[in-house]
């Protein structure tokens, strides 16, 4: 940061506690106009918490704040956007059923007739879109729009709002790589604008990307502030975690064996009748991950659920490890675990634990059925507890205490208990569910490489993730999905973040074309 540069927002020993937590502890942060500040930082560090003080959501219990040099202290968010600050949350604030135009006015009329503050938004509208590249079609219904649209959507409100400090927070968790690439471009026009602008991420190769100048907070506490062009992604990880991560993936090539899972032709519709998925076909084999890449929502969750037995298939088939399920042989969750299918399912909280549980009663979900887990009519308590307390020391669950309430972990330790509570049942088939979702950088590490031993085991592993870093640090090959079918597959030779993207918005890359034309096979998926 240049000496005597302009600063934007500034705070000073902020501290927010809620009860026992002290979510921030003696805050300090100096944002210079003008730059794009990343602020980074494992699950529970406070980020969250710090951005919606400035934002007038929470109230600091102690500290200062000042917005371009002027004390500041919102007492809600209509004053924090009065002071041109604005805020593009993680999951969307828009109405899907207006227009783009309505959703952007909603809130901020001018004067009490409708059609006059619509017209007048209209040019604005059109003079910002014009100015930072941020084109949208303003009568559009926002529901109709993709993703990378509804997120342009809220950049303009937050603009027409006279925002000159935008936060901005998990802006790429539902994007492309190539919408992401997009939206950095805006967001470079912006700062050469002199908009300033704050991220909060947890990807930290965009945050070096991006950003001038990054911030890394740990348990409460701000530990680092560096220039983005003096750092790199190991120090991050260190300054994040406290130690040194491992960010790479230790693997060997795959050797597969005899195919595990066969899917034909498999379709599914939801209870409103949209088909989910289109007649998918694939197979998985003993001693390799298959990874299944997609942007959230097109399909990849349903066929990890028919998979496991959650949802029922409308027509095709699913063969496991020499079982079949299909419309006239449904299996449930429990018969697909014992056919040796293992299941971490996409949300824990949802399908994996039950908050008010212990971890030793959490630990046995679904397989409490089991005769190591039980004497005679009775559940054997003291095995129940050995058998957690074995997998928590191996798994480094912590707190290390089977007594322990399952929502009182942290998100990455309650993974952790899912994830042991299925591998070590020893599965011949793992289904696997964004397995590092809302986990801490550290927890990644060590996740990362079980999975990898279980192939190594000779387990066929099927892998559904958003992440691309995961996808390609795992998968030895993958399927990409669209609207509800495979549009593509690609050997891990092949893959990276640009092909993939494009995939995922159901464009096959020129040179996977011409491989498929050199070996005979024609193109594969749509070209558009």
């Amino acid at each position: 940061m240049t000496q005597g540069q302009p600063i934007a927002i500034e705070l000073k020993d902020i501290n927010k506690r809620f009860g026992a937590v002290h979510a921030n502890r003696d805050i300090d942060l100096r944002v210079p106009k003008g730059t794009i500040h990343g602020i980074i930082g494992e699950n529970g560090a406070g980020k969250s918490t710090l951005m919606s003080i400035i934002y007038g959501f929470y109230h600091a219990d102690e500290g200062a704040m000042w917005v371009n040099g002027q004390p500041y202290k919102p007492a809600n968010s209509q004053e924090a956007i009065q002071s041109g600050i604005g805020m593009v949350h993680q999951h969307f604030m828009l109405v899907e059923t207006f227009s783009v135009l309505e959703n952007i006015v909603l809130g901020a009329e001018d004067g009490w007739k409708l059609e006059e503050s619509l017209g007048k938004a209209r040019k604005k509208l059109k003079a910002l879109a014009k100015d930072y590249g941020l084109d949208v079609p303003i009568d559009a219904i926002v529901g109709e729009l993709p993703v990378g649209l509804q997120q342009r959507v809220e950049i303009l409100k937050a603009l027409y709002r006279g925002a000159k400090i935008l936060i901005l927070d998990e802006p790429t968790g539902v994007l492309t790589p190539q919408e992401a690439d997009h939206l950095f471009r805006i967001l470079d026009k912006l700062r050469a604008q002199g908009t300033t602008i704050m991220i909060i991420t947890h990807k930290l190769r965009e945050v070096l990307a991006i950003t001038d100048n990054i911030s890394v907070m740990r348990q409460g506490t701000m530990v680092e502030h560096v220039t983005t062009a003096n750092t790199n992604k190991e120090q991050l990880a260190e300054f994040m975690v406290g130690r040194k991560v491992r960010l790479k993936v230790d693997k060997h090539s795959s050797n597969p064996k005899k195919q595990l899972i066969t899917v034909d032709n498999l379709q599914y519709f939801d209870d409103a009748g949209v088909e989910r998925v289109k007649r998918v076909s694939f197979g998985v084999r003993q001693g390799e991950v298959v990874g299944i890449a997609g942007v959230s929502g097109n399909g990849q969750s349903e066929i990890l659920a028919l998979l496991s037995g959650i949802l029922q298939p409308h027509s095709g088939s699913i063969h496991i490890n020499n079982s079949t399920i299909d419309k006239l042989n449904p299996l449930n969750p429990q018969e697909v675990r014992a056919i040796g299918v293992g299941h971490i399912p996409e949300d824990r909280h949802k399908q994996g634990l039950i908050n008010k549980f212990e971890a030793q009663e959490a630990y046995i979900l679904g397989y409490h059925h089991l005769p190591q887990y039980n004497k005679g009519l009775l559940q054997d308590k003291q095995a129940i507890k050995a058998h957690c307390q074995t997998s928590m020391d191996k798994w480094d669950v912590r707190p290390n205490d089977t007594t322990l309430k399952t929502a009182n972990f942290s998100g990455g330790n309650q993974q952790k208990l899912v994830i042991a509570r299925e591998m070590e049942q020893n599965p011949d088939v793992l289904l696997v569910g964004q397995p590092t979702r809302g986990v801490d950088i550290g927890a990644i590490e060590y996740i990362h490489q079980q999975i990898i031993a279980a192939r190594d085991e000779d387990k066929a592993v099927l892998l559904v993730s958003v992440e691309l870093d995961e996808i390609l640090s795992l998968a030895d090959r993958i399927l990409v999905v669209f609207d509800g079918a495979i549009v593509g597959e690609v050997s891990i030779d092949d893959a990276d973040e640009q092909t993939l993207g494009l995939m995922m918005a159901n464009i096959m890359p020129e040179h996977l074309q011409q491989k498929a034309v050199a070996s005979g096979q024609g193109q594969q998926g749509e070209t558009s």
